[in-house]
């Protein structure tokens, strides 16, 4: 720290053009500013300015230091003035992350409407169903379904839950049969999805509070879900699906649901973003913006 105050002193003397000027300019004693000076020359062991009583003028060695030091000492100047242009309203590159599924159907059509509130703020949308370190990868916020959150260096904002069904399409349930149990869904065709976890370990709860875990073997793995879904639209088999994902569908019976006496894995919508002291205007406006025009308005179940 001693270091910068001595050069923005320095800086100042030279721009003052006496030792006095700079000392009122800077308010400090003309001790104190000689004390600065000596103390950068003695560090750097060059002489930076030639003194005399009436004229103050730089050395060679000065000049050099002071075109240097003027440049750096702007840059500061200026990173602080775009630091306060960018926290005085939402603007700027937002670097968000989200699941694939959830961010083609919820995210990416609201975009439109975000851009024209916040027309300042420029997105980069990462859509990846694998789960991606905030910090590292340098996302503003991600979007996060999970039925447990193990990064403590996150802050982590719920904003929905997200029930899941056990589904097939009506013509699947004509040809191999219609469960009745969750155990007889050993004889039948399971589609899985690789990113869930217990992706084959399908736990259900019966209206007696008792669990039943089901221990069960894939015909189909795929690591998209939408492409699951394509999967599961095609009568392929059965499916544990997030309702966001088929609620559409089983309204309109393409599919439907099975075992609505049980209740089925119940994960959370978060919002991650790193722990930080001051949180962006951009940060802030989609994480309000998202609560409000999405999670709010969530009718999936």
């Amino acid at each position: 720290m001693d270091k910068l105050t001595d050069i923005v002193v320095f800086v100042q003397v030279v721009q003052s053009g006496s030792f006095t000027k700079a000392a009122e300019r800077l308010k400090l004693s003309r001790s104190v500013v000689s004390k600065y000076i000596s103390r950068l020359e003695d560090r750097l062991n060059a002489r930076l300015l030639n003194r005399t009583t009436r004229k103050l003028s730089l050395t060679e060695v000065g000049k050099v230091f002071y075109e240097h030091t003027r440049l750096g000492l702007q840059e500061i100047e200026d990173a602080e003035s775009e630091v306060t242009r960018l926290q005085d309203k939402p603007r700027g590159v937002l670097k968000i992350n989200a699941p694939m599924s959830f961010g083609v159907l919820y995210i990416a059509p609201a975009l439109a409407n975000f851009r024209h509130q916040y027309p300042e703020i420029i997105i980069d949308l990462h859509l990846d169903d694998r789960q991606v370190d905030v910090i590292e990868e340098g996302f503003d916020i991600s979007v996060r379904i999970t039925a447990e959150l193990t990064d403590s260096t996150l802050i982590a904002k719920k904003i929905a839950s997200c029930k899941h069904a056990i589904v097939a399409t009506p013509k699947y349930l004509k040809q191999y049969g219609k469960p009745a149990y969750p155990s007889q869904l050993t004889s039948h065709n399971i589609l899985s999805y690789q990113h869930q976890d217990h992706a084959l370990e399908w736990k259900f709860r019966d209206i007696n509070g008792e669990d039943v875990l089901v221990q069960l073997s894939s015909s189909l793995q795929i690591n998209s879900s939408l492409a699951l879904k394509e999967a599961l639209l095609s009568d392929m088999g059965i499916c544990r699906m997030p309702t966001f994902m088929v609620a559409n569908e089983v309204n309109k019976g393409k599919l439907q649901v099975l075992f609505d006496d049980y209740r089925i894995l119940e994960v959370s919508i978060y919002l991650l973003y790193p722990q930080r002291r001051y949180l962006s205007p951009k940060v802030n406006a989609f994480i309000d913006f998202f609560s409000k025009n999405i999670a709010e308005k969530a009718n999936w179940d």
